[in-house]
């Protein structure tokens, strides 16, 4: 799998087409990502010690792995992703940008 957790993707289909997002979470046996600020739902909670006015709450639902793209920020946009082994004494891989060549580095606090 291309896309990891914390990465910038790309929406190129559905009804948030064109949006960009970091991914929230991912479930690799269904598929599908969450990604910040696309594809709002409204859930209706009851009221419960922990949220006492209870009422409609918006959050993001997940959509299909296939919907997005790897996002490069040297482009400014989406993109497929190739993979090199660097000439590093660790011979580590890596994800480059299939239109430029620019690494994409994996987040931070993934490592």
């Amino acid at each position: 799998m291309n896309i990891t957790k914390n990465d910038i993707v790309l929406v190129i289909s559905g009804d948030d087409r064109g949006k960009t997002g970091k991914v929230l979470r991912i479930f690799q046996e269904r598929n599908r990502i969450t990604v910040e600020n696309v594809n709002f739902v409204k859930r209706h909670s009851r009221p419960t010690t922990t949220n006492p006015q209870g009422g409609i709450v918006q959050r993001e639902a997940p959509i299909p792995i296939s919907n997005v793209m790897l996002y490069c920020s040297k482009c400014n946009r989406g993109t497929r992703v190739r993979r090199k082994i660097l000439a590093d004494e660790r011979r580590t891989k890596a994800r480059i940008c299939a239109r430029c060549g620019e690494i994409i580095s994996r987040s931070v606090e993934e490592k």
